[in-house]
């Protein structure tokens, strides 16, 4: 399989992480990267502040929250460390915080303002995550996030030389970023400022990890390789730390890189989970790392592997947190399983594992389940059960246009609008279906996807693309398969579906070429018929 080679890749991280500053510390955690960022505090709750504002860039809130904690009870008169906590209870980039997140850190806040900053400096990063927490109860999360982002760009203004001023005014940038905008003004301004701070401390784990964020589309996704490829070395044991790099390895269809990614971080999150939380239960954070592990497996055709990854998911009893990176990867695993293999008579009679999780809050999640029982509807004939599982794809979709929640209303419009064209086609209403598709295709194309998801259960266009094809329309079927590969590049129903649209095309130069593509990405000892076919027809010619 093509792909680049972590382990040579890696010198030039190790190389750049010799000449960082020593390791902080001899917490028992381990290397969590190198942070230098001076506060008005004792001597010992310096050496802690910045280990625990490591840990805060490598989004580890549960050890930052108990690591800020500590630097109060080191030196009560530290305003900086209830800074921590406030920015620990706020997780930017994933879900807003809870009633609960939200009274903490308001608390923190006010703690710090107590105590009093020592410079004005340390005045301004308080002000600035007060900008965040002020009218909770009256500003929706956005508006807040916002606040923050503009108050941040006035420390970093105020401290050009502050690089954790640049460092967190760039993730604030990525916070807000509108996921309808393709030209990612946000991103690449913020990658701008990491880029700087990356060249000058190799082993800041913020830097490294804002970049991958930052790159996290399709048009940028190459420039993320480098931060990819060495945050896992900067911070080895942070499990958010060695599954970020497949955010960009997924992206650019490197999937034994993803594989490897994924498996280190459930590897490294089952074990903390062990420690902290005992037996049977499941870190939010490995069942994230397992969402993109399973998708890596299934584009590789490595069923066995993905079906691993299921029965890991069937045996956890509980979730903890009840988190979005939670529900969204116990609702998407299994129905990545059975779309993307096609099995369309389990996919109709999908069930979601029962697991213990207050999946509640996340309402977007569950709909994933009920889009995958509607396609396998459609696909097997039972025209009625698609259209009750069409029904309450609706039905989530209007109540989430009711409560205003834009984003993710639009991408359960995609399965509505996807798994009703589907039904249109088994009832013989051609027109309808392509027409309803494409329409699917253009929403889902109109917004970048989630950070919680390595990608759709399914892409809306590679499913126009087998509808063309079964319309007999191989040319505008390659060039929906093309279109879709461009921002997905090297899935395998993709490349394999391009292939045979090439061929009833009479296109044989593009058919050896996504012939080829196949058997490179696939794992050899696949056995997709898709794959064996190609390696069998590429032999004969």
């Amino acid at each position: 399989m093509a792909r680049i080679s972590l382990r040579n890749a890696l010198l030039g991280c190790v190389f750049a992480a010799s000449l960082a500053p020593a390791e902080l510390g001899a917490e028992a955690i381990g290397k969590v990267g190198d942070v230098e960022f001076p506060v008005s505090c004792s001597a010992d709750a310096q050496q802690q502040f910045t280990r625990a504002v490591a840990l805060l860039h490598s989004f580890w809130y549960e050890e930052a929250v108990k690591a800020f904690t500590g630097v109060a009870e080191t030196d009560p008169g530290c305003a900086m460390a209830y800074w921590g906590v406030a920015m620990s209870n706020w997780y930017p980039l994933w879900y807003p915080p809870s009633e609960a997140a939200l009274k903490a850190g308001a608390d923190a806040v006010a703690k710090a303002k107590s105590i009093g900053a020592k410079t004005d400096r340390e005045r301004d990063y308080i002000e600035a995550i007060a900008a965040f927490y002020r009218d909770s109860d009256k500003l929706d999360n956005r508006t807040r996030s916002v606040a923050y982002e503009k108050a941040m760009e006035q420390v970093y203004a105020r401290y050009p030389d502050d690089r954790e001023a640049g460092v967190f005014y760039a993730l604030a940038l990525n916070t807000t970023a509108l996921p309808t905008d393709k030209t990612y003004a946000n991103q690449e301004k913020a990658a701008k400022i990491l880029q700087q701070v990356f060249a000058e401390q190799p082993n800041h784990p913020g830097a490294a990890h804002y970049l991958i964020h930052s790159y996290d589309s399709a048009p940028l996704a190459d420039l993320g390789l480098p931060a990819a490829i060495c945050y896992s070395d900067i911070a080895p044991a942070v499990p958010h730390a060695l599954h970020m790099p497949s955010h960009i390895f997924t992206r650019v269809g490197q999937w034994q890189n993803a594989i490897e990614s994924n498996l280190a971080s459930a590897d490294a999150g089952q074990n903390y989970a062990a420690k902290v939380f005992g037996p049977g239960v499941v870190w939010d954070q490995t069942l994230h790392a397992l969402d993109y592990l399973e998708y890596s497996y299934l584009q590789t055709g490595q069923d066995t592997e993905a079906k691993r990854v299921l029965d890991q998911l069937m045996s956890y009893q509980k979730a903890t947190p009840s988190s979005l990176a939670a529900a969204y990867a116990v609702a998407a695993i299994p129905a990545r399983y059975v779309v993307e293999r096609q099995n369309w008579a389990e996919a109709a009679t999908l069930s979601p594992p029962a697991l213990s999780l207050a999946a509640d809050a996340f309402p977007w999640t569950a709909p994933m389940i009920t889009f995958a029982r509607a396609l396998g509807a459609a696909h097997t004939g039972d025209l009625t059960a698609a259209q009750v599982e069409i029904a309450k794809l609706q039905a989530a979709r209007d109540a989430l246009i009711k409560a205003k929640n834009t984003y993710w209303a639009g991408q359960v419009d995609v399965e509505v609008r996807a798994a009703s064209a589907l039904l249109a086609q088994a009832q013989g209403s051609g027109e309808e279906a392509l027409a309803l598709m494409r329409s699917a295709a253009d929403l889902e194309d109109s917004s970048d996807k989630h950070p919680v998801t390595p990608g759709s259960i399914v892409p809306a266009r590679e499913l126009l693309g087998d509808m063309l094809l079964e319309a007999n329309q191989p040319a505008l079927a390659l060039a929906e398969y093309e279109r879709s590969l461009s921002s997905a590049p090297n899935r395998f129903h993709g490349l394999a579906g391009a292939a045979r649209a090439a061929e009833r095309a009479g296109d044989a130069a593009k058919t050896k070429l996504y012939r080829e593509k196949l058997v490179q990405v696939a794992a050899a000892d696949s056995n997709r018929a898709e794959l064996l076919s190609a390696k069998r027809l590429l032999a004969e010619h």
